[in-house]
């Protein structure tokens, strides 16, 4: 391939070394290769789940999205569609959740679902049911990320699991008995959890959980963090499973889909390039390359089937891959970003009033029917 040393692309990513390190690899790979130099930026996590696309996309040629925004960014056209790009093999519906209006908007570059974290060093096996799950959670074991928009993703994975997932097209968003069930669930945890969950991220759950001398053993509605698994991690390692099912033997599916795409600007100066970066980065040879070398948390499904990525990170892969499979795919059309927003606040409300199961789905419906198409 002949390089050209000339061009130059920037991209924006979020500022966590599972965000940053692999695309950072993958840029020093792809630069050795082509001669196209990308310089990479960082967002806080906060700013990735709420922060304008739009307006990035008039910064960056390369952008890090989620795909609830592919509804949005439809309606803005912000981002160039990658429908020419030859699509990935990736697990469960990761690609299918950037496909919108016909449209490919992003090739997913990184997989992630809601799962359960744990301490292997401190317990024999993750708990097996939510019976379980509350059990340790009355030990003071457990800790749950609550801080918006991590509640709702809660909120919507309890729904899933009992197998009445929230409705994606139309309508009220909870059918009210279910998501009534969800919320008392939510609540009955929430009353064994310490006050600093409802300001705590992922992040900061798992930094927190690797604390040597941490009373926290076990997060049953956490999105995964390879990078906690891995050798080098700080502190104690922590190891992440399939999510406990309401019942014994029961299923691990409806959790809410997360992950990450990567999209090109539509004012891109270099769209080819940027482009051509894009499909390489969410293929096998990269995803199970540099990226995976680099940190990274694949959506390809080569790369969770790799026995040595397994081996070196507590069979992160091997034991969640039930959950990423039958995970459920967010709303995605536009005005749900802003919901998003304005629902996980309102319940954080709820739940730090003890709210009634009603009332609280009542109100998050409402919300959802003011941005419904």
């Amino acid at each position: 391939m002949r390089k050209d040393r000339s061009i130059l692309l920037r991209g924006m990513t979020w500022d966590h070394p599972r965000g940053y390190g692999p695309l950072s690899a993958c840029a020093a790979a792809w630069l050795e290769r082509t001669g196209v130099r990308i310089e990479w930026e960082r967002r806080s996590l906060q700013d990735f789940e709420s922060f304008s696309v739009a307006e990035l996309a008039t910064r960056y040629d390369l952008i890090v999205i989620d795909h609830p925004h592919v509804g949005q960014v439809t309606r803005e056209g912000c981002l160039r569609p990658l429908d020419e790009a030859i699509a990935p093999d990736a697990v469960g519906a990761s690609l299918a959740s950037y496909q919108w209006g016909g449209r490919l908007w992003a090739l997913p570059i990184d997989a992630a679902a809601q799962v359960q974290a744990w301490r292997p060093d401190r317990l024999a096996e993750p708990p097996p049911d939510w019976a379980a799950v509350l059990a340790l959670a009355a030990e003071g074991a457990v800790v749950c990320p609550l801080r918006p928009p991590h509640n709702l993703m809660a909120l919507f994975t309890l729904c899933g699991l009992a197998g009445r997932p929230a409705r994606t097209h139309g309508g009220e968003l909870f059918d009210p008995s279910a998501g009534r069930e969800a919320y008392e669930r939510l609540r009955e945890l929430a009353a064994h959890l310490d006050a600093r969950c409802s300001a705590e991220d992922p992040i900061a759950v798992l930094k927190r959980m690797a604390e040597p001398d941490s009373a926290v053993l076990c997060a049953p509605l956490i999105y995964g963090y390879v990078s906690y698994s891995r050798p080098e991690a700080r502190g104690a390692r922590i190891a992440f499973a399939d999510l406990a099912p309401l019942s014994r033997g029961g299923s691990c599916a409806g959790s809410a889909l997360g992950g990450t795409g990567i999209a090109v600007s539509a004012f891109s100066a270099e769209p080819d390039a940027a482009a051509a970066f894009a499909r390489w980065v969410a293929g096998a040879e990269a995803q199970c390359g540099p990226y995976l070398a680099g940190g990274g948390q694949p959506a390809h499904r080569a790369a969770w089937s790799d026995a040595l990525a397994n081996e070196a990170t507590l069979d992160f892969f091997r034991n969640t891959r039930a959950t990423l499979e039958g995970a459920w795919v967010r709303p995605r059309h536009d005005g749900y970003m802003s919901f998003q927003d304005r629902a996980a606040r309102r319940l954080q409300q709820a739940l730090e009033a003890r709210e009634s199961a009603a009332a609280a789905i009542a109100a998050l419906n409402r919300l959802h029917l003011e941005v419904s198409p």
